[in-house]
């Protein structure tokens, strides 16, 4: 189970709960309910930490976050959120009710600085993903960021970084939120460089 960081409903915060049936208030809509409660069941691969975080405001009538981590075990780390919003109105931009919103951040090897392609393999890595999981969805959009910085003067650690940024956003067709919470899982790891689920490389054993 997911630790309790705290949620927003109706753009307000609201009181601590559990993790399991009381994840949202009894106040809130079924639909959001259940997505939540997909989300929160579902099991993601053991090099990622997933963690209940607070929400943004003013998003949605109803909004639910986690934090992922990729643990690092010798590859590039990544790290991100993913943002759950549900209006029961509808939104004629989400083109649904569901709105997910995810942000992922990884460091990248020295030898893809410059490299024109790599925004567009970024965002393949998230519409593949969530194409391979099965994670029905609409709408889907967002944007990819190369940063590089190099190290000038006293300062530790290696003299150029790479740095990866994407800001995507998509609406899920359904209330299992399972497959995409995967689907975000596997961007992140992608990111750090680990191989598929289930794959192992030799020189891990």
């Amino acid at each position: 189970m997911l630790p309790d960081s705290g949620f927003s409903a109706d753009g307000q915060p609201a009181a601590e709960s559990s993790v399991d049936a009381d994840a949202v208030p009894s106040s809130a809509p079924e639909p959001f309910r259940t997505a939540i409660s997909t989300l929160l069941a579902t099991t993601v691969r053991p090099q990622a930490r997933v963690e209940r975080i607070r929400p943004p405001q003013r998003l949605a009538p109803w909004t639910f976050a986690v934090a992922v981590d990729i643990l690092p075990a010798g590859h590039d780390s990544a790290t991100g959120r993913l943002v759950v919003l549900y209006d029961p109105d509808g939104s004629e931009a989400w083109d649904g009710e569901l709105r997910l919103v995810g942000y992922a951040q990884a460091d990248l090897a020295a030898d893809m600085a410059g490299d024109p392609l790599l925004p567009a393999v970024g965002w393949s890595w998230l519409t593949e993903a969530l194409q391979q999981r099965g994670a029905e969805h609409t709408a889907v959009g967002g944007t990819v960021t190369q940063t590089t910085s190099t190290r000038f003067g006293d300062v530790h650690g290696p003299t150029s970084t790479t740095q990866l940024e994407l800001r995507g956003s998509w609406t899920a067709t359904s209330t299992d939120l399972s497959r995409h919470l995967l689907a975000f899982v596997d961007l992140l790891c992608i990111a750090a460089g680990l191989p598929p689920e289930g794959v192992a490389v030799l020189g891990d054993r």
